[in-house]
């Protein structure tokens, strides 16, 4: 039945593909998925495979996988994306040899891209649970094991009536869990090979202060003022951002917006609504950038080093359900956070609001007097951001864990 639901699925996103660019580039991706494995894979080549939901994942994965890249040169490494974010962000990865699409979870499909891919070790990171791939691996006894997972008691693994998914797991030799209750959720269904290492994202935002973060234009445009940097954000967000904007009285801040979607009509609409001196990345070439006080990024890529110029950063995704963003970027650069109100389904942010540098807003209400009360006190920004920091500092070390394990 499962499968089959797959084959109507796949009528329909073709269907809707007329419509949505982003599945029509999934859908294209697909159909290219096995002509690039047969043509730069042979039966002879050692590879490991890793896979990743998205871009959010293939972040979470990469100190790992680039220690396996380190470690073993001759092997070539086939990283999978489901999701065109990830794939089409990353398909030029120096971390893999190929990069392709997660065929849609067929029978057929899965024992396809394994005969092809012929893995010594197969990584996923967190989720993106496909039964028919997972069932094939543990048919095949390829070794697999699944890094920076985070389980929550309403998943169907843990109900009475998951026990189909629930055997899927156990295609994993071992999986390394991101907090204690995870642990004790497998061990409910007596799946005991885990391993409590922590987020493998602490390790990598970590890496981001080796790097040398500025920007000129960024510079430029602070131009010594404090800024805010509004980052990953949705139309929800935004929302409560162009309010106070628009309506308060506190002067000499600036405002960096780096929208989750970059579409043209959105940056239209956003921009509109700012009633302060906006200019867009690009559009930026031959402007005195410090005239402005908003600026929109509209390209990808340059979040992560913009937010080491913040004073106080707003991560996007829980005032609405797309989903929390990452909050660990900004606070490696030891700076108080803003997120919104639906974050449960997120451990790092439950523990950095209970650590105290992150704060939750449910409204214009909330975020007004919290963005209020971190501009007009050095002090509350430095101690926010000092919790923030030591708390990604404590929280490092799963990459180290999950490497001494694999051992080729």
């Amino acid at each position: 039945m499962y499968t089959i639901g797959i084959y109507i699925t796949s009528f329909f996103l073709k269907i809707i593909a007329l419509f949505n660019d982003k599945i029509k580039l999934g859908i294209d991706g697909r159909k290219q998925t096995f002509k690039v494995l047969e043509g730069n894979l042979t039966p002879k080549d050692k590879t490991f495979w890793f896979h990743c939901a998205s871009l959010g994942e293939y972040e979470q994965g990469l100190p790992v996988f680039e220690i396996l890249r380190e470690r073993h040169k001759t092997h070539k490494i086939v990283l999978s994306f489901f999701s065109p974010s990830g794939f089409e962000i990353r398909k030029n990865s120096p971390i893999a040899d190929v990069v392709v699409y997660l065929p849609l979870d067929t029978k057929k499909n899965a024992k396809r891209f394994l005969d092809l891919v012929h893995p010594d070790l197969v990584i996923f990171v967190k989720y993106d649970f496909w039964p028919n791939f997972l069932t094939e691996l543990k048919h095949r006894k390829h070794r697999a094991i699944l890094i920076s997972a985070a389980f929550r008691k309403n998943q169907p693994f843990f109900k009475w009536y998951g026990f189909k998914m629930r055997e899927k797991l156990f295609a994993f030799e071992h999986i390394f869990v991101q907090n204690e209750q995870s642990k004790q959720l497998l061990s409910s269904i007596n799946f005991l090979e885990v391993t409590v290492s922590g987020d493998t994202r602490f390790d990598r935002v970590s890496n981001q202060l080796q790097q040398n973060n500025t920007l000129d234009f960024v510079s430029e445009f602070k131009a010594g003022q404090l800024c805010i940097v509004i980052g990953s954000s949705w139309p929800e967000d935004e929302e409560l951002l162009i309010n106070f904007i628009n309506s308060t009285s506190i002067k000499n801040v600036k405002y960096i917006f780096a929208p989750h979607n970059i579409k043209e009509n959105q940056i239209k609409n956003l921009s509109s609504q700012l009633k302060l001196s906006t200019i867009l990345y690009s559009e930026k070439e031959g402007k005195d950038l410090s005239n402005y006080n908003v600026f929109i990024i509209d390209t990808i890529g340059l979040l992560s080093k913009i937010y080491a110029a913040a004073d106080i950063a707003y991560v996007g995704g829980a005032m609405g359900l797309t989903g929390l963003h990452n909050i660990l970027e900004p606070a490696i650069f030891g700076i108080p956070i803003i997120i919104g109100k639906n974050y449960s389904k997120f451990p790092e942010a439950s523990d950095m609001i209970k650590n105290g540098g992150v704060v939750s807003v449910k409204n214009n209400s909330e975020l007004n007097n919290e963005l209020e009360n971190l501009l007009t006190s050095k002090k509350e920004r430095g101690t926010l951001g000092d919790l923030n920091e030591a708390f990604i500092t404590q929280n490092k070390g799963a990459v180290i864990q999950i490497a001494n394990y694999i051992r080729i």
